[in-house]
């Protein structure tokens, strides 16, 4: 694969991604200063990741705003494909879409597709894929949001409330939209087929316009949803997509649930932590510290500076003056990773006992089949 080529599908990423060219290929609209000073302005403030670009593409998002301003509110979708435990890239869009429920004061719905998984991991059965969307609901439970206005959906609980939904976008996609947006094959199961129908379903749930923060590997399920919205009378989702976050390993592809070396889980203890990022994480130093003080590193290429950037270090301050020092050679590699193994640890740590405590309280999120 060269270093143009890259990758990028809900099932598959792959390569160094240039974002700019996946909004180009994916027809999307890059998030522009403008859009940034709106949102600062209707929301009351900013956040740290949009003003960093880590939510950096978006399709309709002025709309949203604009019905919000004339006193029409939206609600929030998310969700997760439940194929292993939640990882800290899967955090990004939930915490994103929990500062936005907060500022706009709107519903949110979360949707963990057992089913999806099922389809399409040949080495899961549906009883692991379902326990598995209990585990991940008990991450995003964690993250502080209020069971008032947040429903959990699990598919194959759900379907009785999905179905109907599910059935009416069913009949407005056909087969040959579906290939050409996932490649797939006559090999491919029929329930990968008819699946995006029920990824569509949660953007009706509510007779109000939706907004979707995702990780931009999932856009081609909503653009067949855009498409068909009218069709079936209803307002097209409006979407706001995050970078896809590195794996340990380093530059190209994404973390996976499945690949544990480069990857740290919700549920990591503190050593393996520190044993996972001493030893795998992709680091843009020197050889040698002597090279290192000399030439400096780059920030840009290393993994730990990243993560920091991503999602651990919300000061913008402290993060300015983690790449300067690096750059320069002051700080040094281990000493970077020293830095981000504590705050992933101290993170951790306040998380994971949040997710304990959400066991008790997981039925007062499931959505109840109407």
């Amino acid at each position: 694969m060269s270093a143009d080529d890259f990758i990028v599908t809900p099932w598959h990423v792959e390569g160094d991604i240039d974002y700019d060219k996946l909004i180009k290929k994916f027809g999307t609209e890059k998030i522009s200063s403008d859009l940034l000073g709106r949102i600062r302005s209707v929301a009351g403030e900013d956040h740290f990741m949009l003003r960093r670009g880590i939510f950096f593409s978006h399709r309709e998002m002025n709309r949203i705003l604009d019905d919000y301003q004339k006193g029409i509110k939206f609600f929030l979708y998310t969700g997760r494909g439940p194929s292993g435990h939640t990882h800290i890239g899967h955090l990004v869009p939930w915490v994103f879409s929990k500062w936005l429920q907060e500022k706009f004061d709107v519903n949110m719905y979360f949707q963990l597709t057992d089913d999806e998984k099922f389809f399409s991991k040949p080495n899961l059965t549906l009883e692991e894929t379902h326990k598995f969307a209990y585990e991940n609901a008990l991450d995003f439970i964690a993250l502080g949001f209020k069971p008032d206005k947040t429903k959990i959906i699990i598919n194959t609980e759900n379907i009785q409330t999905l179905y109907p939904i599910a059935a009416q976008v069913a009949k407005k996609i056909n087969f040959s939209n579906t290939k050409a947006t996932f490649g797939f094959t006559n090999e491919t199961n029929i329930g990968m087929i008819f699946y995006t129908s029920l990824q569509s379903a949660p953007c009706f749930i509510e007779d109000k316009p939706v907004l979707i923060p995702l990780g931009v590997d999932q856009d081609p399920h909503f653009r067949l949803t855009r498409d068909i919205a009218p069709k079936i009378g209803k307002p097209k989702p409006a979407l706001i997509h995050n970078i896809m976050i590195p794996a340990l390993e380093g530059p190209g592809g994404k973390m996976s649930a499945s690949a544990d070396n480069g990857t740290i889980y919700t549920t990591d203890a503190p050593n393996v932590v520190k044993k996972k990022i001493n030893k795998h994480a992709f680091s843009g130093g020197q050889p040698d510290v002597e090279q290192h003080r000399k030439i400096g590193g780059n920030p840009d290429i290393d993994v730990s500076y990243q993560y920091l950037r991503i999602f651990f270090e919300p000061d913008d301050n402290k993060l300015k003056s983690i790449y300067e020092d690096y750059k320069s050679g002051k700080l040094l590699s281990g000493e970077l990773k020293a830095i981000l193994i504590e705050k992933i640890n101290g993170f951790l740590l306040v998380h994971q006992e949040k997710r304990e405590k959400a066991k008790d309280k997981i039925h007062e999120f499931l959505l109840e089949n109407k």
